[in-house]
C-alpha cells in the first residue's frame, strides 16, 4: 500500500511537471530560432564572438556574475528594430576586475540578453525577449532542459522576469532611459 501511494505521488508529480513544461512561455523552437537571430546580430556587431568589443568590467551579483560588462544599443532582428541590452557575465565567485581584464575569455560564463520585441509580444513585461547564451553562443538551459530564450520564467516566483519586475516599468535596473 505504501509503495502504491509513493508511486502514485511520484507519477502525479512527474505528470504535473510535464504539463507545466508544456505550458512554459519560453524555450520553444520559435524562441530558439529568434535567439539564433539575435546571436548572429551580436556577432556581426562585435558584441559577441572572438573579436568582440571590450570595456571595463564592473562588480556584479548573482545571478549574472561577479564581474559584468553591459552594452546598450538597438538592433534589427527579423526586420524589426528594438532596444538590445547585452550583459557579459564573468566568474567565478571572487574573480577580480584585473583577472577579467587579463583573461576575459577564461572568466566569461554567459551572455544575458534583453531585446525589446514588437508591441504586443509580452505587454505586461515591456515586450522584452530574454536570452541566456553560453560563451560559445549555444543557449543555456534550465535544470529540466528548457532553452533559456523567450519569456523566461514568466509567471514564476524566480527567474528573469520575476526579478526584473522589481526594476519598474522598463524592467531595467541599470538605466531608465529606454522608452517603452
Amino acid at each position: 500500500m505504501k509503495h502504491s501511494l509513493i508511486s502514485a505521488a511520484l507519477a502525479f508529480s512527474l505528470g504535473g511537471t510535464a504539463g507545466l513544461a508544456q505550458d512554459m512561455a519560453f524555450g520553444s523552437d520559435a524562441d530558439r530560432d529568434y535567439a539564433a537571430e539575435i546571436w548572429t546580430y551580436m556577432q556581426d556587431s562585435k558584441l559577441a564572438g572572438p573579436n568582440m568589443i571590450r570595456t571595463s568590467p564592473y562588480e556584479g551579483t548573482d545571478p549574472h556574475g561577479m564581474m559584468l560588462e553591459t552594452f546598450y544599443t538597438t538592433a534589427t532582428i527579423n526586420g524589426r528594430e528594438g532596444d538590445l541590452i547585452v550583459k557579459r557575465n564573468f566568474g567565478p565567485v571572487g574573480v577580480t576586475e584585473d583577472e577579467v581584464l587579463r583573461d576575459p575569455d577564461t572568466h566569461l560564463a554567459a551572455h544575458t540578453i534583453m531585446f525589446r520585441r514588437e508591441a504586443g509580444y509580452d505587454p505586461e513585461n515591456g515586450d522584452w525577449f530574454w536570452v541566456k547564451y553560453l560563451p560559445d553562443g549555444s543557449l543555456d538551459q534550465t535544470p529540466d532542459g528548457m532553452a533559456m530564450a523567450g519569456q523566461v520564467a514568466k509567471g514564476m516566483d524566480e527567474g528573469c522576469i520575476a526579478c526584473h519586475q522589481g526594476a519598474g516599468d522598463d524592467m531595467v535596473f541599470t538605466s531608465d532611459h529606454l522608452a517603452n
